[in-house]
């Protein structure tokens, strides 16, 4: 669990689905011999059709997420405008898809999951770089050998929360044949209007998705289509300079110690936020792994500099980080 968690209440309940379509959808398939078809009609109406709808206790629980992903300062900037329009009135907690765009390793895709972590809802991580269909968040017809329900159908109905988060990871790596466009596929649930009468091909059951969240990652925006760029919010994330390095590498290192109950000192010393603020964000997790496990090789509780980069594991080029 991430440190910095928001507190929140439940803003009501919505109606995500109908149960009478479930009901009519099931007697429409009886015939076809598709237990898995058949199972997942029967899950929807045993959990029910209604989700809570979160909604904030407060925007300033995202401040520390800003401290520890410091070159995130501008995102978290305008999701609390949003955070903050919640508490204002009676509307639940609601975002418009954002795009973070950036360098590889600048840690993207760690501050989407631990962007969900402070919002305390459930998340959902799709890769968009091994990701050849639109299927895998549509779903497919349930007349195709192993057709299924797509990834988005899934999450409302296992989770108990209309509004969860979605990471789409590597946006600008989705591919595939053009038969099956995986961009195709979200273009319906990116616009809030359409997304409130999303069709799961494999269910053909109307969803009410219009309360997830979205966040994309890529590294080259050119690679994608406009007409996705055009329903996001798009952020170019610049790299950490050496001081933001140092800052997320010690709430990185605060977080394992919570996460474990280890007995580490609680600060790391200047010198090893001086040899981690070569490492990237991506790279950090594992860097102080490694750091902290050489420290108890040696019986101390202080992880020293000489402990940082003693991996026996090939390294590549490290990233430059601005001054």
């Amino acid at each position: 669990m991430s440190q910095f968690t928001m507190s929140l209440s439940l803003g009501g309940t919505r109606e995500i689905y109908s149960p009478e379509a479930v009901v009519k959808a099931m007697a429409r398939s009886e015939g076809t011999n598709n237990a898995l078809l058949m199972k997942t009609y029967g899950r929807m109406l045993d959990v029910g059709a209604q989700r809570f709808i979160s909604k904030p206790s407060s925007s300033d629980a995202l401040a520390p997420l800003a401290q520890a992903c410091p070159n995130f300062q501008g995102v978290v900037d305008d999701l609390r405008k949003y955070l903050e329009l919640a508490l204002y009135g009676s509307s639940p907690l609601n975002f418009v898809p954002i795009l973070l765009a950036g360098e590889p390793g600048v840690g993207k895709t760690h501050f989407a999951a631990e962007l969900a972590k402070a919002l305390n809802i459930p998340h959902r991580f799709v890769s968009m770089g091994t990701m050849t269909s639109g299927w895998v968040l549509s779903g497919s017809s349930s007349g195709w050998s192993g057709a299924r329900h797509g990834k988005v159908a899934q999450a409302l109905i296992e989770e108990t929360i209309a509004n969860p988060a979605f990471t789409l990871d590597e946006v600008d790596k989705a591919g595939g044949d053009h038969r099956y466009d995986p961009f195709g596929a979200l273009l319906q649930l990116l616009e809030p209007d359409t997304a409130k009468h999303f069709t799961d091909e494999f269910l053909d059951v109307e969803i009410d998705t219009s309360g997830i969240f979205w966040v994309g990652t890529a590294n080259n925006l050119s690679a994608i289509p406009d007409y996705i760029l055009q329903r996001m919010m798009v952020y170019e994330v610049p790299s950490p300079t050496r001081a933001q390095a140092a800052s997320i590498a010690q709430s990185i290192y605060s977080g394992l110690l919570a996460a474990n109950g280890w007995g580490f000192d609680p600060d790391l010393t200047d010198a090893v936020l001086e040899h981690m603020a070569e490492v990237s964000p991506r790279e950090m997790k594992k860097a102080l792994l490694d750091a902290m496990g050489s420290a108890r090789l040696a019986k101390r509780e202080t992880v020293l500099a000489d402990d940082v980069g003693h991996s026996h594991v090939k390294k590549k080029t490290s990233m430059g980080f601005r001054a």
